[in-house]
């Protein structure tokens, strides 16, 4: 098939995952010492590595559409990394011991940072993670207003959400373009399952351990 055939599949798939990931994220209330800041604080460990993700991407790929795409998520997450923390601030909290790398690299990095080839890392990156940042954003935002959090909601729905959104779409418009045969389709096929299987894994290991449910994505 062809390259958007291929990403027509897929699509498919990824979607369907998608859904049934934030609906999960929905249907399960945060713990009552979960709150709003402190997904905000864990936040801030996603949007740090997906900016690292993207930068040790950018320097190894061979294409330059590729390349400059990966630039812009990289500027866009980090730039993500200090509104969210400029907001906790603005909303008393001290930053000043607050480390999100502390405990290492979480599993869904360090996947994605093994990924060798350009369309493990358009679909498994750009195409399902960023659509997984989307999916959990939302119902993120959806919780933030349904608590009276309405400034913080505005600042994922006005600007975090739609920068997700580009990445995303990003990702649907390069990856027809490079899994052009069999061997590359099925490279990047399975990228994104697992990216899919190991975000619904982590996201049940963080309900039942920390409580944390309808948190973000980066």
């Amino acid at each position: 098939m062809t390259g958007e055939e291929f990403c027509q599949e897929l699509e498919k798939t990824v979607y369907e995952s998608l859904e049934r990931i934030a609906g999960a994220s929905a249907a399960n209330e945060p713990a009552s010492d979960v709150t709003i800041a402190a997904m905000l604080v864990g936040a801030l460990k996603n949007e740090i590595e997906a900016s690292e993700e993207a930068a040790l991407w950018m320097i190894t790929a061979p294409e330059l559409d590729v390349k400059v795409a990966l630039a812009c998520q990289c500027g866009d997450d980090a730039r993500h990394y200090r509104l969210i923390e400029d907001w906790l601030r603005r909303m008393g909290h001290d930053l000043s011991t607050v480390d999100p790398l502390a405990d290492g690299y979480t599993p869904m990095f360090k996947f994605l940072e093994s990924l060798e080839t350009t369309v493990e890392r358009l679909a498994a990156g750009q195409f399902t993670r960023e659509g997984l940042a989307k999916a959990r954003n939302q119902v993120f935002i959806e919780y933030c207003k349904a608590k009276g959090d309405m400034e913080t909601a505005k600042l994922y729905e006005d600007t975090i959400q739609p920068d997700e959104n580009y990445h995303h779409e990003l990702g649907r418009r390069l990856l027809p373009k490079y899994a052009d045969t069999p061997e590359k389709q099925e490279l990047a096929r399975q990228a994104a399952v697992k990216t899919l299987n190991l975000a619904e894994e982590l996201q049940e290991i963080a309900h039942l351990r920390r409580g944390m449910s309808k948190a973000p994505g980066c």
